[in-house]
């Protein structure tokens, strides 16, 4: 599933695209994709009809749109949803479920969703801050992220560390690879207790987790098929900088030691057992 850097990769590219565009028309092509919407497809395509898009925003993995209504457009990739901007006259998608027309006659905005995880809809007033993602917590790039609350509240929860930084309503837009990514570059397995780091090592893994979101911005993120892509249709390149994630059994690239694969929630884990030890009492899982 698409986590920050490449949520925020297609927010830099719709903003180059569609902010101070009046929406002519929308058409929604499968109601899966407006299902967040409840008041359904038709009231989705009727309220956007004349607005304006002011801005590009995320928060954590979702997007949203403000519109000069004081409403806004929330956005959320699921497994495989994207956001495309494609000529009026380019043929439509195999799984185009959304479609924006804009009153300037320019590129489309296209959502196109093969698994329909993801989907859109309307946030009533919720132009600076949609309501139905303000629960969720800031993200290590935003500017008003605070390094000091975020290693405090760490310390408080009483669960495993990969738990922690998986956890949204802690620190958001972090999933399973860049969570590995970052706890192998901080030396710490996934299941080392949060309230047993200390203030330095909290920081010192928040320092990694924004490092890698932004080595990963930089890269367009990370693409393992042709699901994710930017607003262009291109794929993102960090997988060929990945030092854990997927990498079983090959050596590790700082001691050489083969990489290990463990199930966690459902998903797996992968980590060098020489750099990241299990902590004694870690519950050891079958590779």
């Amino acid at each position: 599933m698409p986590e920050l850097p490449e949520v925020e990769t297609v927010r830099q590219g719709l903003a180059q695209w569609v902010i101070g565009r009046r929406i002519a028309g929308v058409q929604v092509l499968h109601p899966r994709a407006v299902r967040r919407h409840t008041a359904g497809g038709a009231h989705f395509a009727d309220v956007l009809a004349g607005a304006t898009i002011l801005d590009v925003r995320r928060r954590g993995k979702y997007l949203w749109l403000p519109l000069d209504s004081g409403d806004a457009v929330i956005g959320h990739l699921g497994m495989s949803g994207q956001l495309l901007l494609q000529p009026a006259e380019a043929p439509d998608e195999t799984h185009l479920r959304v479609r924006f027309r804009f009153a300037d006659d320019g590129p489309e905005l296209r959502f196109v969703d093969q698994r329909t995880f993801g989907g859109l809809s309307v946030s009533e007033g919720g132009a600076e801050l949609p309501a139905e993602i303000a629960h969720i917590a800031r993200d290590p790039m935003d500017p008003e992220f605070s390094d000091v609350d975020f290693a405090a509240a760490l310390r408080r929860r009483r669960t495993e560390v990969k738990r922690a930084l998986l956890d949204q309503t802690l620190l958001s837009g972090v999933g399973n690879i860049y969570a590995d990514e970052a706890l192998w570059r901080a030396r710490l397995h996934g299941a080392r207790p949060t309230d047993a780091l200390t203030r330095p090592a909290a920081l010192r893994l928040l320092g990694h987790v924004r490092d890698v979101l932004g080595e990963a911005i930089k890269e367009g993120g990370t693409s393992f098929d042709a699901l994710y892509v930017n607003v262009n249709g291109e794929s993102g390149y960090f997988d060929r900088a990945l030092n854990v994630y997927g990498r079983a059994g090959q050596p590790c690239r700082r001691c050489g030691t083969p990489i290990r694969r463990e199930s966690f929630m459902n998903r797996s884990s992968f980590s060098c057992p020489r750099c990241q030890p299990r902590p004694r009492g870690a519950l050891r899982v079958r590779p």
